[in-house]
């Protein structure tokens, strides 16, 4: 008498992933040189550890931050420029 091959059954369907852990995204940040910038760039790695809805106010802080040191550049006092020159006496 033949084996009896059992009849395939409904076959177990994997669950879609859901959503994934926050993770870093291993993305490196070259320091500038400038500390108020690095600092500026170094809150991004706050976002590696947030879900992405809260990566909005971690971009949006380090973007005014970012804005608010190039400002501060323009009032800054800079070397006086140079003045007129005499007319030489000759």
């Amino acid at each position: 008498m033949p084996e009896a091959v059992p009849e395939p059954g409904p076959e177990a369907v994997p669950e879609p992933p859901g959503p994934a852990d926050p993770a870093p995204l291993g993305v490196d940040r070259t320091p500038t040189g400038v500390a108020e910038v690095d600092a500026r760039l170094a809150r991004l790695a706050d976002a590696d550890h947030l879900g992405t809805s809260g990566h909005l106010e971690v971009y949006e802080d380090v973007h005014q931050g970012l804005r608010d040191t190039l400002t501060a550049l323009d009032r800054r006092p800079g070397p006086t420029p140079p003045g007129p020159r005499p007319p030489s006496a000759t």
